[in-house]
């Protein structure tokens, strides 16, 4: 496949909407498109998956990943979301940048490697849906069901905007909302309990909780107290006092570990809403970050979060085509040399890690 084919593909993808959840008619394309190459496509619900050619159990398996799916298009978007328009070398379109243009980059680099027969790693492609809202079926059942067919993953390339720069490590999400309990009474006696001062204290301890431990690469966790509220009536001491904590977790502690820390340290109710979204860092000295640094990748740790907070236990470096601060905006766009550049530079990627291997 050429760069040219894949900007053709990508203009299909984008002209058929495939919101998180909605990405039958997607799959359906991709998987016509693996079969045309030559290649033998398999499906789980709307995941499109391929093994390479020559696939040999003893040898590591690296996963090449990106999302079909889609966000909703903002209402401030000026054209047609689902009109592929190129203009000026930008291709227009929901998903073009996130993450359409690192999809079909890493579909065409899988499909020019095929055969990995000589190659001493196999090669999965995974085109996986509902990553936008980490749903069930997205990669939360893809991963078990290639266990189920006994194929063993032993590191993955995740495809998301980075400007093909390497990102070696994500922050997870804890998102703890908090109830400080009271009494209420007469505002001019002084009467009942003041909730929103107990909300106070417990809001001073995390705006100075330090963690013992700190990770290597993400640093310390950071917490960030960002919404509250309180109250009926100007005269009424409140009795209950709401506020939320936007905690951004690292690999020095599991997102169970920090909840049960901070729900000891505090006098309030702190419930998580979830700690699904975990945080991820792959080894520095890892063959794919190596062989990211020889071909010339810069490493960074990333402020957003991807499908590699499910792959725990499994060391994946984020590498894509665009650039994240265009996700989710409207009129969302990549450049056509972009995916030209990743489409070459993912090649150099498979070529070095032969050598790092």
């Amino acid at each position: 496949m050429t760069a040219r084919e894949a900007i053709s593909l990508l203009q299909r993808l984008i002209a058929t909407p495939s919101l998180s959840g909605e990405e039958s008619a997607t799959a359906d394309i991709l998987a016509a498109e693996l079969t045309a190459q030559g290649v033998i496509a398999c499906r789980h619900h709307n995941n499109v998956y391929a093994l390479s050619q020559g696939f040999d159990t003893t040898k590591p398996t690296l996963m090449l990943n990106s999302h079909q799916d889609t966000v909703k298009p903002s209402h401030a978007y000026t054209r047609n979301p689902f009109e592929p328009t190129i203009e000026s070398g930008k291709l227009y379109g929901l998903g073009s940048n996130d993450a359409g243009a690192s999809l079909v980059a890493l579909l065409t680099t899988f499909c020019n490697n095929y055969d990995t027969s000589t190659r001493p790693y196999n090669l999965l492609l995974a085109l996986t849906a509902e990553e936008e809202n980490m749903g069930e079926r997205g990669m939360r059942s893809f991963l078990p069901h290639l266990q189920e067919e006994g194929i063993k993953v032993d590191m993955v390339l995740v495809g998301e905007p980075t400007s093909m720069q390497a990102a070696t490590a994500e922050r997870g999400l804890v998102v703890l909302d908090c109830v400080a309990h009271g009494k209420s009474g007469h505002a001019a006696r002084n009467e009942g309990e003041n909730a929103i001062y107990k909300a106070m204290c417990d809001i001073e301890r995390l705006r100075n909780f330090r963690f013992e431990r700190t990770s290597e690469q993400l640093g310390e966790i950071k917490i960030s107290v960002t919404q509250i509220s309180a109250g009926t009536q100007h005269n009424i001491v409140p009795d209950e006092c709401r506020f939320v904590a936007d905690i951004r977790t690292t690999d020095a502690y599991t997102n169970e570990e920090v909840v049960e820390i901070l729900q000891s340290a505090l006098e309030c109710d702190a419930t998580p809403r979830s700690t699904r979204v975990r945080a991820s860092a792959i080894p520095l000295s890892h063959p794919l970050v190596a062989a990211a640094q020889a071909i010339g990748r810069q490493t960074f740790i990333s402020p957003t979060t991807s499908d590699r907070a499910i792959m725990q236990g499994l060391p994946a470096l984020k590498m894509g085509v665009g650039e994240s601060s265009r996700s989710h905006t409207a009129d969302e766009f990549v450049l056509v040399s972009e995916i030209e550049e990743g489409v070459a530079l993912y090649q150099k990627l498979l070529d070095e890690l032969n050598n790092t291997l």
